[in-house]
């Protein structure tokens, strides 16, 4: 089972039926028991940082991501879920995340067009079980935003856009995608089949 946590913000129909297209079960959830349950978890997202934490702290979902990080099943971030696993974010302010990996999200600086919309090679720069068997494609992005990973070894995959940008992190069981993978044409769905082979694998 895989859960997808309902905070209140994010694209859960879509990642929902995904999952099930590649034949696993997905609940969507705000439930601590049903997520901390779960055999791999996926925190999806879109909107601004802020309110995203704001919403995660209210409910107490925020501890209870940490406490799902911290018992070593597949977790994957998602857009904003990937960011929202950082230290800290400066959109609108400065917003304290999840600080399940060190660095922080800044806004794209420069005259070209943001937000960076559409499709974009990924290079890979590390093994990952996520890369198992696959070439390097492309997949679809949109975002304002951009992590920057304080620890190289917590970045995978980078996109170019008038720079290296994040686009897959990663460290033991904890993993983010910048990109949508539920609409990512083929790439993103064997992305997302590795992610949920890897949280089979670990249930046993």
């Amino acid at each position: 089972m895989i859960a997808i946590i309902d905070y209140g913000m994010g694209n859960l129909h879509s990642v929902s039926k995904a999952i099930e297209r590649l034949g696993y079960e997905a609940v969507v959830t705000s439930n601590p028991a049903e997520i901390l349950g779960a055999d791999g978890a996926i925190l999806p997202g879109v909107g601004a940082f802020g309110d995203a934490m704001a919403n995660l702290r209210e409910t107490g979902l925020d501890a209870v991501v940490k406490e799902y990080a911290a018992s070593g099943k597949p977790l994957l971030g998602i857009c904003l879920g990937m960011q929202l696993l950082f230290s800290e974010s400066e959109e609108h302010g400065r917003h304290e995340g999840l600080g399940l990996l060190p660095g922080r999200v800044v806004r794209f600086q420069g005259s070209y067009k943001v937000p960076h919309m559409g499709w974009n090679d990924l290079e890979f720069l590390q093994d990952s079980p996520l890369f198992a068997d696959l070439e390097p494609g492309h997949v679809y992005f949109v975002h304002s935003y951009h992590a920057l990973p304080e620890r190289k070894e917590d970045l995978l995959a980078v996109t170019d856009y008038h720079q290296p940008v994040t686009a897959i992190v990663g460290r033991g069981n904890l993993f983010g995608m910048q990109f949508h993978p539920e609409k990512s044409g083929e790439l993103g769905t064997l992305l997302l089949r590795r992610f949920l082979e890897l949280t089979a694998r670990q249930a046993g």
